[in-house]
């Protein structure tokens, strides 16, 4: 992978979680963009670098990584990345090859004080699986679990008029794509902790 094609797929991925009409998979992570552009950017040395050391999928997971950690991925910008990117790499990685038990270690947790009507339920303000997620108690990856099971995201979009949930909203949409995951294993965890 040359530093133009690490430029382009940073770019497709960045558009993926920020525009609602662009969608990484659908176009194969291309995106217009001119080598003249590249060129012109103070910050390519950090593509160049980039792709030395990591390979297209390493890259993609990389960039993904480090913009499902951020609260708001349209505010991430390219130095941010180079200071705080590794981290959020090996973080993302870590809760990756773990998944399974992250998801059912972040359920006992919600559900130990709260049934799942409870915890999905809307009293005032948000709801508290929203609260939780703001709060750190559970990671996007349970929240896109939890939407690939219940789909519960259409009806919080339908419910709910709030710049954060909008934003939250679109995380866990954008994000779900790269997560493979067997749907059906995961409700039969989240069964054996409710029961």
């Amino acid at each position: 992978m040359n530093p133009f094609e690490c430029y382009t797929l940073y770019l497709s991925l960045k558009n993926h979680f920020t525009k609602d009409t662009y969608d990484f998979h659908k176009y194969c992570g291309k995106s217009r963009v001119s080598v003249q552009s590249f060129y012109k950017r103070k910050d390519r040395y950090f593509f160049e670098k980039l792709s030395r050391q990591k390979n297209k999928k390493e890259l993609i997971d990389f960039f993904v990584s480090n913009f499902t950690s951020v609260s708001d991925p349209s505010t991430l910008w390219i130095g941010q990345i180079i200071r705080e990117g590794e981290c959020n790499y090996i973080d993302w990685k870590k809760r990756n090859q773990s998944l399974s038990y992250t998801f059912k270690n972040e359920m006992e947790d919600i559900l130990s004080t709260q049934g799942l009507d409870v915890v999905f339920g809307r009293v005032k303000g948000h709801p508290p699986i929203l609260k939780k997620y703001l709060s750190g108690k559970i990671s996007i990856e349970t929240m896109s679990i939890l939407d690939k099971i219940f789909g519960f995201v259409k009806d919080f979009d339908k419910d709910i008029n709030d710049p954060v949930w909008e934003i939250v909203s679109k995380k866990i949409k954008k994000y779900s794509p790269f997560l493979n995951i067997d749907v059906f294993a995961y409700k039969k965890s989240l069964r054996e902790i409710v029961l």
